[in-house]
């Protein structure tokens, strides 16, 4: 879903305002897609290791995942920004290492999004019948942040559509 909307921002926005802050508080098209790759590069590793985990305890999935409650607040912080008559709550300021900065190339910025979003895809899949909830993974954002692989796996595509919709927003191209 986020490639789809992301791929309509691109249909509709000149090539001139990609890496163009349309409010300097706030990101520009492609400061929100490199963020993505940033956070995408982080959690590949993280989940990799995490599913051989998994693989490695021998069990069953269960017969429902569920998330811990840190993985369920993590994920409803990182979606999307809740309203509430009309204003927006939930602005959370990113690790330094996760804010895009430097030269942000079109067509290097999308292709190494595409690139991570198969990956992620390939993981998500991976995943299925393996016990999720029994592993945990440590946040890449707060070393002090533990939640399990499958709260980590919801999370993500959340994250992402909370950044999705920040693209849209930055020249009005929210459907």
């Amino acid at each position: 879903m986020a490639h789809a909307r992301l791929i309509a921002v691109l249909g509709r926005l000149p090539e001139e305002r990609w890496a163009v802050r349309a409010d300097p508080a706030r990101w520009s098209v492609a400061e929100c897609i490199a963020h993505l790759n940033l956070t995408g590069r982080a959690y590949l590793p993280l989940l990799t290791a995490a599913l051989a985990e998994a693989r490695a305890l021998h069990r069953p999935a269960p017969a429902r995942y569920w998330r811990d409650p840190m993985g369920w607040l993590i994920g409803t912080m990182s979606g999307p920004m809740p309203r509430l008559g009309g204003r927006r709550f939930g602005r959370v300021r990113t690790a330094p290492a996760f804010v895009p900065g430097g030269e942000l190339p079109r067509a290097e910025v999308w292709g190494e999004f595409e690139r991570l979003q198969k990956q992620l895809m390939e993981l998500t899949e991976a995943a299925d019948g393996l016990p999720l909830q029994a592993v945990r993974v440590v946040s890449p954002f707060d070393a002090r942040v533990r939640y399990n692989l499958y709260a980590c796996l919801v999370l993500l595509p959340r994250h992402q559509l909370r950044h999705v919709e920040q693209a849209e927003r930055v020249w009005g191209h929210r459907p």
